[in-house]
């Protein structure tokens, strides 16, 4: 599952803001942690960080079927990566 391949510069560059957004939210939890806030304002933030992680996700995954298997012209190659997409996804919805 190593494979390397290229995926347009713009969704590339929107994908890594949704990252680097998750990242500052995650931040904001631990500072709310250390600044001993309610609980609830927590599990709110927590919240937003379980929504947004699933809509990257969600994105990463439409992406892989248009560019990586769709884009396969391996009938052999195109299956293993459909395979290899199937495995993820198993995991994903556990």
């Amino acid at each position: 599952m190593s494979d390397i391949h290229h995926h347009p510069e713009k969704e590339t560059q929107a994908l890594r803001a949704r990252v680097r957004k998750i990242a500052g939210q995650v931040n904001g939890i631990e500072r709310m942690l250390l600044a001993d806030r309610d609980c609830a304002e927590i599990l709110l933030q927590l919240l937003s960080v379980r929504k947004a992680i699933k809509s990257l996700s969600e994105k990463i995954i439409h992406a892989h079927i248009r560019d990586c298997i769709n884009g396969t012209a391996d009938g052999p190659d195109a299956k293993r990566r459909l395979r290899e997409l199937t495995n993820v996804l198993e995991r994903y919805v556990e």
